[in-house]
């Protein structure tokens, strides 16, 4: 049997003297699409962000294709050790996080082409097949001042995909758009799911997450509440807690 891809154990995180994640367990195989679900607040975010290192692990362990992710090592192995591991989690953030003076193309080559991993037509090449595979092969020229935020969205989604990644981290990537913006992101990330990408995404979309994932976690307080299936978690959910939120959500 194969290892997951992701495996958490024990996961703890403070902040000062606040815990917000305060012991979590996953495990993730490859090809899987994970839904986090929670109020603000839950930790949702936050674990996404240990994933990759973006904030470090008060306790426990988490491993990604084999190798332990949160290593004691001296400062510049560390940072050798974070860059490889991030070029292979590919994440989405809420607020895009473009470079303003750089065009669409510019956005999706700069990573590949500082790594060295291509040369320059070739990552343009590639940068031209993401960006019509997000639905904006016509706007590889405009910066991301020109675009809507929905565009804006889809040029971070092909960056990602830009370092092949294997994993894909979307952290509450419609929140900050317009309701129309909303359906041109999650149909990209539909056509992902569809292509068997390992993705984890902290939505407050749930209809968005019944669609398209595959296990559903819900999160209150730091803590993993109830998970399962879709049909199970949103049809039959077993625990108060997660039959509290999905109506107060549903119903609102």
């Amino acid at each position: 049997m194969n290892e997951p891809i992701v495996k958490i154990r024990g996961l703890k995180k403070n902040f000062g003297s606040l815990q917000v994640l305060k012991g979590i367990d996953m495990d993730i195989d490859q090809g899987q699409i994970f839904a986090l679900i929670g109020a603000s607040g839950s930790g949702k975010s936050t674990l996404l962000r240990t994933i990759n290192q973006l904030e470090e692990v008060t306790e426990g362990e988490i491993w990604f294709d084999g190798e332990l992710v949160n290593q004691k090592l001296p400062h510049r192995q560390r940072e050798a050790h974070l860059n490889r591991l991030r070029q292979n989690i590919g994440m989405v953030f809420q607020h895009f996080n473009l470079f303003p003076h750089l065009t669409a193309i510019e956005n999706v080559t700069m990573a590949p082409l500082m790594l060295g991993r291509v040369n320059k037509a070739e990552a343009i090449e590639q940068a031209k097949k993401l960006l019509d595979k997000v639905g904006l092969s016509d706007r590889g020229d405009y910066y991301p001042s020109k675009l809507s935020g929905g565009q804006k969205q889809r040029v971070a989604i092909a960056r990602s995909l830009a370092m092949n990644p294997k994993l894909m981290l979307f952290d509450e990537v419609t929140s900050a758009l317009d309701p129309e913006l909303v359906g041109e992101v999650n149909r990209v990330m539909k056509a992902l799911a569809e292509e068997d990408m390992t993705m984890i995404i902290v939505t407050h979309d749930l209809r968005f997450a019944e669609d398209v994932s595959d296990h559903v976690i819900f999160m209150a307080d730091g803590l993993v509440v109830e998970e399962g299936p879709p049909s199970l978690v949103f049809r039959a959910p077993q625990e108060d807690r997660t039959k509290s939120f999905l109506q107060q959500v549903f119903n609102d």
